[in-house]
């Protein structure tokens, strides 16, 4: 991996030098991680002139889930536990004889910029802008594989608890099970705070676990995800308890999986953002359900769980091959319920069998 992350510095390196600045500062922790293998808390990344820099504030814990790092980069401790990385970062980088500096400035705060500005009075900071996360965008076979195993791990988390007895349990409860299965089966944790939403608080987006217990005849709507190795993935699905469904469930369901598929369907190579997020949305929109829909079909995932790009109705730019994102329309209709269908997909040219799905539990409409 050592060569995969030079290469990466190698690239931020040549953006920084097209903009006129030989050095780079990079605080954001995913960037950090991408480029250094680690991103121990509070540290950043110095791209210096003669050497690239790790500073910590302190000495990393060294936990297996926070990654490791890249044995060409040389780790930088402050001395007595205090001081601010980028700070001192700047410093080093001033002593290695740069004028211009490249940072992050919508991560480094206002309060840091002033910081760096009254230690190296004579470094011009520049900003490096989103240059990170767009080469982030593209994942390359080793990340993907980490996102599969991920998604393999959700997939298991969910199908055990689908075989578990799931009337009278609470929303808050099922969803501490979830994360509790997703370290069980090797995930460095939940990829994000665990959905559960029965009854009339199904298919709400990014629903908060309450105390509501679920009832025979319930939607019940779940959104999980797992982090391997620093990446995260995402599966949502929407079930029926323990009765047959009724037919307005079933008319729903039918709708959303329709606009789920269409969107899943329109992932290729060269595909405008837009253009999927328009081919989920008419579905729905047709259907008379086009107030309150979320503001996106579906988002990029990596490092962070919500990346580039954005699949949605302004959205600006076409896909990539190798571009990991979720696909996730969903309705909910107040009072009632709804229905949620979430898949996390590979963006993959159609030589090469079209978009890979990486969450497989079944999509069939369940009544457990």
């Amino acid at each position: 991996m050592s060569e995969v992350y030079a290469a990466r510095r190698t690239r931020v390196r040549e953006r920084c030098q097209a903009g006129g600045s030989a050095t780079a500062l990079i605080s954001r922790p995913a960037n950090v991680r991408y480029l250094a293998g680690t991103a121990p808390q509070g540290a950043v990344l110095l791209l210096g002139k003669t050497e690239d820099l790790l500073v910590c504030a302190g000495p990393p814990e060294n936990r297996p889930a926070e990654g490791r790092l890249d044995e060409a980069l040389r780790l930088q401790t402050l001395p007595g536990n205090g001081g601010d990385p980028a700070v001192a970062a700047a410093d080093l980088a001033s002593a290695q004889g740069a004028d211009v500096l490249a940072v992050e400035e919508h991560h480094l705060t206002v309060a840091r910029h002033r910081a760096i500005r009254s230690v190296v009075p004579r470094l011009r900071l520049t900003d490096l802008g989103g240059a990170v996360e767009q080469l982030r965008v593209v994942k390359d076979e080793e990340e993907i594989s980490c996102l599969r195993i991920g998604a393999e791990i959700a997939d298991q988390a969910l199908g055990e608890l689908l075989e578990s007895i799931l009337v009278g349990r609470t929303e808050r409860h099922l969803a501490l099970e979830l994360e509790r299965r997703l370290v069980d089966h090797g995930a460095d944790g939940p990829a994000f705070p665990t959905a559960v939403a029965t009854g009339p608080n199904s298919g709400r987006r990014a629903h908060r676990p309450t105390d509501r217990r679920v009832e025979e005849g319930d939607f019940l709507s779940v959104c999980l995800g797992a982090t391997y190795r620093g990446y995260r993935c995402e599966i949502g699905r929407t079930f029926v308890i323990g009765t047959s469904p009724a037919d307005w469930q079933i008319e729903l369901y039918d709708l959303v999986f329709a606009a789920q598929r269409a969107g899943r369907e329109s992932l290729a190579p060269g595909a405008a953002y837009r253009d999927v997020d328009r081919a989920a949305r008419q579905v729905l929109d047709s259907a008379g359900y086009a107030e309150g829909l979320s503001p996106l079909t579906g988002h990029g995932v990596g490092l962070e769980i919500d990346e580039d790009p954005q699949l949605a109705p302004a959205a600006m730019g076409k896909l990539d091959a190798c571009v990991p994102v979720t696909v996730e329309p969903g309705v909910h209709l107040p009072g009632r319920g709804g229905v949620r269908i979430d898949d996390t997909l590979v963006v993959r040219p159609e030589a090469d069998g079209g978009p890979e799905l990486l969450t497989i539990t079944t999509k069939e409409l369940l009544a457990l």
